[in-house]
């Protein structure tokens, strides 16, 4: 498995691509980088449709810090094995498969090779992710979330209707289909405008061209298997992080201006579930680590003061 730079996007320091294999017998590509600067390691969970080369910049931030990195291309994205014939659908049956991908990455890399004590950052999905691993795990110190997971944006869907029209999809055995109005393959250059996930144009282009040598690592929308199984995630999420106190600290920074994920539903999880703290970044875009410069520099400061510079 490979690693792919681009002039616009270089290799974080050290960086060392491996191949890992699920209990379930799906292949994974994971990657660390950094030297050991006495910080210990963080691990980046990437949302839905994540490759690892996106989040290559942060991963020099954190490095710069002091840190190692680690990172994961979670089942059916990037250059992990797909799910489906079609390489081009976002698919899920279950959100149980995420967890396994992070227990692998955990125990097969990050524990065996990189220093201690280890925090994550989790966006979008992974945030999601991130919060059902520290509900069952003691692993990571503490753990940052981006613009997580807790509660979809149907647009001019009622919820209702749009809850209806996947339980239909599903139980016609359709749910490898590609929601309505999704795009089938990965966004390019030409989607920037309009787009509803970042306002930094350099950085889309450098995640375009990134594609653009290396196609496979992009996928489209989701399908309606997808939807169904990050519905069923969320509210059991819910469910279970009101019962108990989670085993690591978390702090979500939310963005302002988020047109994919509910901020109502993240301020109502944060609200109701002990050891969360939530701060916003007003006017960021859903891809906060993404999003220009004045945006992750207080994503940043969050970090820095949460973890301890």
């Amino acid at each position: 498995m490979d690693l792919y730079p681009t002039p616009d996007n270089p290799l974080p320091e050290a960086a060392v691509c491996v191949a890992l294999k699920t209990r379930d017998g799906l292949s994974l590509r994971a990657m660390r980088a950094g030297h050991d600067g006495g910080k210990g390691t963080v691990v980046i969970i990437g949302g839905r449709g994540d490759f690892m080369e996106r989040y290559f910049e942060t991963m020099r931030d954190l490095i710069a810090r002091g840190f190692c990195v680690a990172s994961v291309d979670l089942r059916g994205q990037g250059g992990s094995q797909r799910l489906l014939t079609d390489p081009y659908r976002g698919h899920a049956k279950n959100f149980d498969g995420f967890d396994e991908d992070v227990r692998s990455l955990m125990t097969k890399l990050v524990v065996p090779s990189c220093p201690t004590p280890y925090f994550a950052i989790g966006h979008s999905t992974g945030g999601h992710v991130v919060l059902r691993v520290v509900q069952r795990q003691r692993w990571f110190s503490r753990a940052v979330l981006c613009s997580p997971l807790l509660g979809i944006l149907y647009g001019s869907w009622p919820r209702p209707v749009a809850g209806a029209l996947v339980a239909l999809a599903n139980a016609a055995r359709l749910g490898w289909m590609f929601l309505p109005g999704q795009q089938h393959r990965p966004m390019g250059r030409e989607h920037f405008h309009g787009n509803p996930l970042h306002s930094d144009q350099r950085r889309w282009n450098r995640d375009s061209g990134t594609l653009e040598i290396a196609p496979r690592l992009g996928i489209g929308g989701p399908t309606f298997g997808w939807l169904r199984a990050a519905r069923q995630s969320i509210a059991g999420l819910s469910r279970m992080a009101q019962r108990q106190r989670s085993y690591t600290p978390v702090l979500i920074v939310a963005s302002g201006n988020d047109r994919v994920v509910s901020n109502t539903a993240i301020r109502n999880f944060a609200r109701l579930t002990p050891g969360i703290a939530l701060v916003f970044v007003p006017g960021a875009g859903h891809e906060l680590l993404s999003e220009r410069d004045e945006y992750r520099q207080q994503f940043f400061a969050a970090f820095d003061s949460f973890v301890g510079r």
